[in-house]
């Protein structure tokens, strides 16, 4: 197996497999802002990318795609039921995302949990080269890097966290909170995506284990008497921006916008959501403060449509399958009532959409809805806000979600508050060019100056820096 530099490590592949013009199946490149934005690095630093190919029981070697080694891990289809549906998505999700959903506490998915991180750490240990960097993602696989330093201490190894970490009195349900701890304090530098996450887990590091903190730095004791000194901040992730500007200003683009406003009608306002199905995005509290607006007559059928887009998500979990029947009974009933022949109150899209298609509607829609209950950035807001060249719409944003550090000039919601969000989409819907202008470009420029390129190398600076200081001290014993 080759060496690599600079090795990731995920719960998916950067590639999807799919039917081939011949009949047999071709790999192709997964879209999302994380593959866009590590592209460039793993080919400069000969990169390895290690994750699940996505199916059960798939035994794959290793093999090169556009320049990267991809290094399939293998899961069981009771893997995937315990480790992935079970621990990571009926465990870690909700107990995460401020308990929405009661999060539920079973053993046998922790034990799942903690093999099936083993198998990462130990498919990353045997790629990585004498001294790499290792770059491990996300909440699936928090016990990776703790492995990974017992495995191969001569590694530098970073991890991001790419949704909330928990308030401290939330955390501490956990029964495996200390595991969890550990886990995650093997790496040298941990990012999170708001200030408050790191502050949260700094917080649950004091309490549990009294280890010293300061200047972000966690200092943890090592069993040969040593100090591991692991870096906790935020790090915002962001989007691949010129590219969507790229996008909007394709003619096709544009077209396709207009004509999603003619089949709609041609209302005179668009309101548009874009979410995965899940119950962290307050869709349900969208829903209501919409029907609420059409039954007391401040908004007709005929003068304004709300587009949802709910792109399916984990359909065997019993919450979000319940999610989906609330959520499809509530458009139902809403179209039912206000309907008319000639509009539609809402257009409800249970589908996902290639970026082309959704550029258009970024593009079509007048305002945008971004409503999470809780959310560790929420790229979709970043997306509308890069594909408005026209520096038009306006973006009503919850203050729960990451991007609402960052996108200041949006209008800020809670969206507990259902008649203060009806009061904020009725001040979108009406807001006049000149401040939908002022706004959106302010909006803009944040996102265009802060896009994946300067997430990424940003974090990779601070694990560069870790490992100098690693290797300083070392030099000193």
């Amino acid at each position: 197996m080759p060496e690599a530099e600079f090795v990731v490590v995920a719960n998916r592949l950067p590639v999807d497999r799919v039917p081939g013009a011949h009949g047999d199946d071709v790999w192709r490149r997964s879209p999302g802002g994380l593959v866009t934005a590590l592209e460039p690095v793993m080919k400069k630093a000969d990169g390895a990318w290690v994750g699940w190919a996505g199916g059960a029981d798939l035994d794959l070697e290793p093999f090169e795609f556009d320049g990267t080694v991809l290094v399939p891990v293998r899961l069981s289809a009771e893997d995937i039921e315990l480790y992935y549906e079970g621990m990571s998505n009926d465990t870690f999700w909700p107990l995460y995302h401020d308990v929405i959903a009661a999060p539920r506490y079973r053993r046998v998915w922790w034990d799942s949990y903690e093999r099936v991180n083993r198998r990462f750490a130990e498919a990353a240990a045997e790629v990585a080269a004498p001294g790499a960097t290792v770059w491990v993602q996300d909440y699936q696989l928090q016990l990776v890097p703790k492995m990974l330093r017992e495995l191969r201490p001569d590694l530098t190894i970073g991890y991001f966290h790419h949704i909330p970490f928990p308030a401290y009195g939330l955390y501490s349900q956990l029964p495996w909170r200390k595991q969890v701890l550990e886990g995650l304090l093997g790496a040298d530098v941990i990012g999170f995506q708001r200030v408050a996450d790191a502050g949260n887990f700094a917080r649950a590091v004091r309490r549990l284990f009294r280890y010293e903190t300061r200047a972000s730095g966690v200092n943890v004791p090592q069993p040969d008497g040593t100090t591991h000194t692991a870096l906790a901040k935020a790090f915002p992730i962001s989007i691949d921006a010129e590219s969507y500007v790229e996008l909007a200003r394709r003619p096709e683009v544009q077209q396709r916008a207009a004509d999603i406003r003619r089949e709609l009608g041609n209302p005179r306002k668009i309101l548009l959501g874009v979410d995965r199905l899940d119950y962290t995005k307050g869709i349900r509290h969208r829903l209501k403060a919409f029907g609420e607006l059409l039954e007391d007559g401040e908004i007709n059928v005929e003068d304004v449509t709300l587009v949802q887009v709910a792109s399916p998500s984990r359909e065997r979990v019993e919450a979000y399958m319940q999610l989906r029947d609330e959520i499809e009974l509530t458009v139902g009933r809403t179209n039912g009532d206000f309907d008319t022949m000639g509009h539609t109150a809402i257009r409800y899209l249970h589908n996902s959409y290639p970026r082309e298609e959704m550029a258009a509607l970024f593009l079509a829609a007048d305002v945008m809805l971004v409503t999470a209950l809780r959310d560790g950035m929420n790229l979709v807001a970043k997306e509308y806000v890069a594909a408005r060249t026209d520096n038009r719409g306006v973006l009503v944003l919850s203050e729960f979600a990451g991007a609402a550090d960052e996108l200041t000039s949006a209008v800020r919601i809670n969206p507990h508050d259902i008649d203060g969000m009806k009061e904020s989409i009725m001040r979108a819907i009406d807001m006049p060019a000149a401040e939908q202008g002022k706004r959106m470009r302010a909006l803009r420029k944040k996102v265009r100056e802060n896009d994946v390129a300067k997430w990424s190398e940003s974090f990779l600076s601070a694990l560069a820096d870790a490992r100098t200081m690693r290797n300083a001290r070392s030099a000193k014993r």
